[in-house]
C-alpha cells in the first residue's frame, strides 16, 4: 500500500539499477555507471573509527544536532578552505548523507504549490524532494552553449516570480561543468532580497581541474539567500559512512535542524568522530584526490579528442558527459555499449530531457580499467562518422 503522494514520485533510477543483473557482452565488465570513489578510506579515519567504537558514550543516545567537536571541525574546514566564517549553532546542520538534506529541504522551506527550479540536466533525486513537499517543479535548462550555466533572463517572468527555491550543482553531476566566483556573485545579487532561496549541491567540491571550485558562500551576501550542502563521500572516499552537512542561511539551516529533531535521534558518535578525522586532513588530502582525477581527465579527453568521439569539457567532478552517436537515444546506446563492449554507463535521460543525447561515464575506476575503457571506446568511433 502506497499513498498517492509517494506514488507520484518516479522510481529512483539508481535505486532501481544498482545491483541489478546485467546482460553483458563477452568481455569483462567495466562499470562506469556509479560515482563511488575507487580510493581507500583515509587510514586516519579508519583508526579513529576503530577507537571510537570502543568509547561507551558513542553507543548511547547523542546530542540531536551533533557533537561540538564536529561542528567546530566544519567551522575550521570552511574557514581554512574557503575563507568563510560559520556560526556553529545557527549556520551548520549535520546530515545523514547529503542526499537526505537535498531531498528533505523543500519540505522544510516551501508551501504546497510553490515553485522549485531544478536543473535539466541535473541529479535525479532532486525531483523526489519537491514532490514530497507538494511543490511545483519548474525546469532550469542548462545548455552546452552557455557552458551548462543557467540563463535566468531566458526564463518566463511568471515562473521566476513563483519560484521559492533554486537547485544549483557545481561541479555538475552529470556534465562536469563548474561555477565561477563571478557566476555565483551574480546569482546572489539577483535573488538576494527576494522570496527565492538557493541550495548549492557541492558534492564534488574537491574536484576542480583548471581552477579551485568556489563556494557560493564566498559571494557577498550569500548567507542571506543560500545554503550549501557538502559531502564527505567523494573527496574523502567515505560514501558508505553516510555523512555530510549543510551550511549557510540560518533560517534554512534552522528549518533543517528542526525537521531532523523530529525524524532523527542523533547521529552515531563513531560516524561523527570519523568525519572530524577526515576534515582535519583538509585541503592537502583533497588536492591529492583532485590530482588523481585531473590525470584521468587529461588522459581520457586527450584520447577522445584524437579519436574523434565528441564530449563536453570536463572541468570538474568525476564524470565525463559523452555525446552519443547519431541515430541513438541515451538508453539505447547504454544497452549497445553493454552488449557489444561490456561497458556499463549511465544514460543521460534520467538526468532530464536535455540529457538524452549523452551518456555519463564515471572516472572512478582503476587506471588499468581506464586503459581498457579507451581501447573499447575506440572501437565505437566509426559510429560517429
Amino acid at each position: 500500500m502506497r499513498s498517492k503522494l509517494l506514488d507520484s514520485i518516479p522510481e529512483s533510477y539508481f535505486g532501481k539499477t544498482m545491483g541489478r543483473k546485467l546482460d553483458i557482452g563477452s568481455k569483462p565488465l567495466i562499470n562506469t555507471a556509479v560515482g563511488i570513489p575507487d580510493q581507500k578510506v583515509p587510514a586516519e579515519v579508519l583508526e579513529t573509527v576503530q577507537s571510537a567504537v570502543q568509547e561507551p558514550a558513542n553507543n548511547k543516545y547523542g546530542v540531536f544536532r551533533g557533537k561540538e567537536a564536529l561542528k567546530e571541525a566544519i567551522q575550521k574546514f570552511y574557514l581554512d578552505t574557503y575563507g568563510v566564517e560559520l556560526d556553529k549553532d545557527e549556520e551548520i546542520c549535520i546530515l545523514y548523507g547529503t542526499k537526505n538534506g537535498l531531498v528533505n529541504l523543500p519540505l522544510c522551506v516551501i508551501e504546497p504549490g510553490e515553485g522549485v527550479l531544478l536543473p535539466n540536466p541535473g541529479y535525479t533525486d532532486y525531483l523526489a524532494g519537491v514532490k514530497l513537499a507538494r511543490g511545483t517543479v519548474y525546469e532550469l535548462p542548462l545548455l552546452p552553449a552557455n557552458h551548462y550555466w543557467p540563463d535566468f533572463d531566458a526564463l518566463d517572468s511568471a515562473v521566476l516570480a513563483d519560484t521559492r527555491l533554486i537547485y544549483l550543482n557545481y561541479p555538475s553531476n552529470p556534465t562536469g561543468a563548474v561555477a565561477t566566483r563571478a557566476g555565483f556573485d551574480a546569482v546572489v545579487r539577483r535573488f538576494r532580497g527576494t522570496q527565492t532561496k538557493i541550495v548549492h549541491d557541492f558534492a564534488y567540491a574537491a574536484f576542480g581541474f583548471d581552477a579551485k571550485n568556489p563556494s557560493i558562500l564566498q559571494s557577498p551576501g550569500a548567507k542571506d539567500v543560500a545554503v550549501e550542502i557538502y559531502s564527505l563521500s567523494k573527496g574523502f572516499n567515505m560514501s558508505g559512512v553516510r555523512i555530510g552537512f549543510a551550511v549557510g542561511n540560518k533560517d534554512i539551516i534552522g528549518a533543517l535542524n528542526y525537521y531532523q529533531d523530529h525524524t532523527q535521534v542523533g547521529m552515531w558518535g563513531v560516524v561523527q568522530e570519523a568525519a572530524v578525522s577526515a576534515l582535519k586532513l583538509g585541503e592537502p588530502f583533497l588536492e591529492t584526490q583532485n590530482a588523481i582525477f585531473r590525470k584521468r581527465r587529461d588522459q581520457v579527453t586527450d584520447f577522445l579528442t584524437e579519436t574523434g568521439i565528441p564530449f563536453e569539457p570536463m572541468q570538474g567532478g568525476i564524470f565525463l558527459w559523452l555525446r552519443i552517436p547519431p541515430g541513438y537515444k541515451s538508453e539505447e546506446y547504454v544497452d549497445y555499449l553493454l552488449k557489444t563492449q561490456s561497458i556499463l554507463t549511465t544514460p543521460g535521460l534520467p538526468f532530464g530531457s536535455n540529457g538524452d543525447d549523452y551518456i555519463r561515464i564515471s572516472l572512478a575506476i582503476s587506471d588499468e580499467e581506464i586503459e581498457e575503457l579507451l581501447i573499447r571506446l575506440k572501437e565505437t568511433a566509426g559510429l560517429y562518422q
